[in-house]
Parts: structure tokens; sequence; C-alpha cells
């Protein structure tokens, strides 16, 4: 998964007309760790129609604080520049829940 390093670069690509798909982390979280293994193939399964990114949380501290990012990982997805939907809970995601969330992502962006 590609790193989004500023806060130009998030802006930019966010922008696109393409679903983006942002994967707040840090390199302390457990429960970021455990999704590291599927995520190339979550990213692969839906690269004709999503981007992944990821944010570490601590790099970005006023971006993540701008968007009200408390609990990680979060995912977010965007469409021009549009927040459409979030994917953020206390408790540790499976891949199927991840699935599901971009599958969710993928139908509201459609329908914009």
């Amino acid at each position: 998964m590609n790193k989004i390093t500023s806060e130009a670069q998030y802006r930019e690509l966010i922008a696109n007309e393409k679903l983006t798909i942002i994967v707040f982390k840090t390199t302390w979280c457990g429960d970021c760790h455990y999704i590291n293994p599927f995520m190339p193939e979550v990213e692969e399964q839906y690269k004709e129609k999503v981007d992944f990114y990821e944010i570490d949380r601590d790099e970005l501290p006023d971006l993540c604080s701008e968007l009200n990012i408390l609990g990680i990982p979060s995912f977010v997805a965007f469409k021009n520049s549009k927040e459409l939907v979030r994917f953020v809970n206390k408790l540790r995601k499976t891949r199927d829940e991840i699935e599901q969330f971009v599958n969710r992502a993928i139908e509201v962006a459609e329908v914009l």
C-alpha cells in the first residue's frame, strides 16, 4: 500500500474521480499489524475500482485531527475530494469486514 506523507499529497489523491480509500494506521498499533498480511490481496482484488493508500496518524497529526481520526486502523473512502463513508470501531477488523466496507464504498461512489 502506498504511503501518503504530506497533506498536499493527501488533498491531491482524494480529489480523484476514482474511489480512494485511505487506511489510517500507526507503527505501534497491534490491530494495524493484524491486517497487514491480507491487505495486499484486498488491494489486488479491488484494483480496478479502488486506489488504496495509508497514512501514519503519528506522522500527520494535524490532518488526522482535522479528519477526526481517533481509532486506528480507520478506513475512509473519498471521491472528488468528498468523504463518502468510513469504517471505524474499536474492535479488530477482519478481512471480511474490510471487504464489506470496500463493497459499500463502491456502491456509494457509483451512485454519485
